[in-house]
């Protein structure tokens, strides 16, 4: 402990960087037991006399709910407690924009796999047969689809009776939103193009596929209210939409983060949060609800399937004089986050480049397919595999090389962007798409052996489908443009509370946040920033919880940039209240305390010069200083309804690839050999964790590109593929080598001038791949993912 001197500080020694602070690859403190098996996920809790929660689902997507009959369910032995839309203490209806979403389907089911009830039982087999003992009567309506039946003039309405912001701007009410972007004059600057080129595309709907599924435990408490322990994104937006439905002011609703299995936008919604804690409140015992895979396919929110339709036009000499596009994307039966992805995809269509002449319109349908949200990317993806298409076509009609003319119209900072905003910090595109281009070629024919072919390096792999015949290698480059953090004048902040104290001898700091880990590393970076600013080596991480201010989302590339900024804000009142401290102490004995320039480092007070005044253990004592405060970006504002101009978005983040592939053209099958990325990440603040996120960025783009996606029945609107059986992900083997190399041009607005990380790469990596098939057959090639069928013709 420290002495109670106010005198002359002890002896100390000259102090030296502290470390593990920012750009170190400090490792996780969560890393080790992930890898070992040891690490508590929210599927993994339990709790003392606990029920098991169960969700019955609808059976087919859009019908009149005629009788709901519980009665052989709630006549089992075991069960505690059978709930319909009837049994709801309160709202009956939630959601993130909209409150549009039903806690249990009530009147109708819009979509397959609502849910209708509610079980809790004793054991979780006795829940999930209860469930099954539930009988329903439906009468089925007719289905919305697609485009023509959502917008149809008589067409039935998903939600009658709209009463959201967006209800009385759009085109026909089964449109969610409606964004036009209008820029120049793109039917005059048409006539002066000598080539133009036009594309349909078609992206399909991708799933997130976290590991970890939806799960949580809910716990009743003696004041009433629920401590709710849960896998979510963002802890404060998920309170504000359960305390209404629960009949429970906020604070009777207590949450804690519990360990995350993955996310990538699928937790950013409501999933058993408020089944869980309506069972645990009807029941007062615990309620524990875990999905297994075939429900959380139906349990979170997927990636907008997306039409997008498009053309450009181009000079002889390579400069782009227009562009012109439609993109429809399908939200499903409930809104979610489907307006800001419509956003998003209108005001990042025309990629990064200069294009002065756009006319531009993107629209969120409702329909009875299952419904679509946030997810890494949120609307940049479908729009970046569209246009990068565009570019490809270009290209080739004026004979250029795609990566000369992608430099050629590259934007660069200052560009005026087409809302009108102009670009306002470093924007390397020509450069990154010269790095990715200047990589050495990957070996030809890497399967060849002195012992024959080894298979795992050719296309269909340990399938032995082939052995090295018909095997044609492509080349593909795409680079793509996302927004950082919350856009179109959300109120985008985040709260940290920082503790500086003396605990046995050594200054300790704790953080503490709402920030959701959900594996993208916060809690590593959180501890780099608190050791940077405050010079301590010692950091201790709070868990999550609505103890503290929101954090906001774990979403839109933007928890180290505003989380991280909060957190260098808290720390800088800390250290000015140490500093002050250390003046009044000790100013008298040192003319440094009153002129020079002060800092924390190796847990001592030192100048710029390096010389030391005191350690921070001399400085506090006994005491000890606690900041909490919010911290925002600048402010945005929204897109003009008509005209989609404004500055809207905060920053911007850029990353190019280059794909390899080898393709069996008799068989139809893929191998990508490699996919380079080069990326602008403003300052990589863990090195490890940045080339991590483009890494995995990269590969859920692969994955889109030749192999995921959940397929929707047009007829039943019934998902035909819940299960890691059917729906096909990017494995080790089928994951290539992916080389990294990034810049460090730093944003002057942002803390330390970092960028958001993971989602660019998951922009440009499936444009890059599919373009390397097209380079390697010859094909088109307008939808994703890229299958067998679409290269063989059968």
């Amino acid at each position: 402990m420290a002495g109670t001197t106010t005198g002359i500080p002890r002896n100390v020694t000259q102090g030296s960087q502290t470390k593990g602070g920012i750009g170190e690859s400090t490792l996780r403190p969560d890393g080790t037991l992930k890898v070992t098996g040891e690490f508590a996920y929210s599927s993994d809790m339990w709790h003392e006399d606990m029920l098991w929660g169960q969700t019955l689902r609808s059976t087919v997507a859009h019908a009149e709910i005629v009788s709901i009959d519980t009665s052989e369910a709630l006549a089992m032995d075991g069960v505690y407690a059978v709930l319909t839309h009837d049994d709801l203490p309160a709202a009956k209806n939630y959601g993130m924009e909209f409150q549009d979403t039903p806690v249990l389907a009530y009147g109708k089911v819009r979509h397959h796999g609502e849910p209708v009830a509610l079980v809790a039982a004793d054991h979780p087999e006795t829940a999930r047969r209860a469930a099954a003992k539930i009988k329903i009567e439906y009468k089925e309506l007719p289905l919305i689809t697609d485009e023509a039946s959502a917008t149809a003039p008589d067409a039935i309405l998903v939600h009658e009776n709209r009463d959201d912001h967006h209800a009385a701007h759009v085109p026909h009410q089964n449109i969610v939103h409606h964004q036009p972007i209008i820029r120049g004059n793109a039917a005059e600057a048409a006539k002066k193009a000598d080539v133009i080129v036009t594309g349909e595309y078609t992206f399909g709907m991708q799933d997130q596929a976290f590991l970890g599924p939806e799960s949580g435990l809910a716990v009743p408490s003696e004041d009433g209210g629920v401590d709710l322990y849960v896998a979510t994104q963002w802890l404060h937006s998920d309170l504000k939409q359960i305390a209404p439905c629960l009949g429970l002011p906020e604070e009777k609703v207590r949450m804690t983060m519990a360990g995350v299995g993955g996310a990538f936008g699928g937790r950013e919604d409501i999933s058993m949060q408020i089944l869980a804690s309506v069972l645990a409140l009807r029941t007062g015992k615990p309620v524990k609800m875990v999905y297994n895979r075939y429900e959380s396919f139906f349990g979170h929110v997927h990636r907008h399937p997306a039409k997008l339709y498009y053309e450009h036009g181009a000079t002889k000499d390579g400069k782009i004089t227009h562009m012109k596009c439609k993109i429809v994307l399908d939200g499903g039966a409930y809104a979610s986050s489907t307006a800001s992805v419509v956003g998003n995809a209108a005001s990042l269509s025309v990629g990064p480049y200069v294009i002065d002449d756009v006319d531009i319109v993107a629209i969120g349908l409702y329909s009875n397919n299952p419904p679509c949200g946030a997810m890494r990317g949120f609307g940049a993806v479908q729009a970046c595999f569209a246009y990068e298409a565009q570019m490809d076509k270009l290209a080739a009609k004026l004979g250029m090389h795609p990566v000369e003319f992608r430099q050629l119209n590259a934007m660069e900072e200052g560009t005026i962007m087409p809302t009108g905003q102009p670009v306002e910090s470093p924007a390397p595109v020509a450069e990154l798409l010269r790095m990715v281009k200047a990589r050495p070629m990957p070996p030809e024919r890497q399967w060849e052996t002195t012992d024959g072919a080894d298979v795992r390096a050719l296309p269909g792999g340990l399938s032995n489908t082939t052995h090295g015949e018909g095997i044609v290698r492509g080349v593909g480059y795409a680079v793509g443009i996302k927004n950082v953090g919350f856009s179109e004048g959300f109120d985008d902040y985040s709260t940290a509370k920082v503790r500086l104290e003396v605990i046995n001898g050594e200054p300790v700091a704790m953080i503490h946040t709402a920030m959701a880990e959900v594996g993208q590393g916060g809690v590593t970076i959180h501890a780099q920033i608190a050791r940077t600013e405050l010079g301590v080596q010692q950091v201790t991480i709070h868990p999550a919880d609505t103890q503290v201010g929101s954090a906001g989302s774990t979403s839109a590339g933007r928890q180290t940039y505003m989380t991280g900024g909060s957190i260098k804000n808290s720390c800088g009142i800390v250290r000015e209240k140490v500093l002050e401290i250390g003046r009044r102490k000790f100013g008298s004995h040192h003319p440094a305390w009153a002129t020079a320039e002060l800092l924390l480092e190796g847990g001592k007070v030192v100048t710029d010069g390096g010389e030391v005044l005191a350690t921070i253990v001399d400085v506090l004592e006994d005491e000890v200083l606690e900041v909490e405060e919010e911290w925002r970006h600048r402010p945005t504002e929204p897109f003009d309804r008509v005209t989609g101009q404004g500055n809207g978005h905060v920053q911007y983040a850029i990353a190019a690839h280059r794909a390899v592939v080898e393709v069996d053209t008799e068989l139809g099958l893929v191998k990508v050999v490699e996919l380079a990325c080069a990326q602008d990440v403003g300052k990589a603040l863990n090195p490890l964790s940045v080339i991590g996120q483009i890494q995995g960025g990269t590969t859920q783009g692969l994955g889109v590109a030749v192999m995921e996606e959940i397929i929707v029945d047009p007829k039943t609107a019934k998902v035909r593929n819940p299960s890691f059986t059917d729906y096909l992900l990017p494995t080790i083997l089928d994951t290539p080598t992916i080389p990294v190399e990034y810049l460090e041009m730093g944003d002057p607005a942002a803390p330390y001038g970092v960028r958001g990380i993971g989602e660019a790469p998951t922009l440009s990596s499936t444009p890059a791949v599919v373009a390397a098939i097209r380079n390697a057959t010859g094909l088109e090639l307008t939808k994703t993912p890229v299958r067998p069928e679409h290269l063989t013709g059968t």
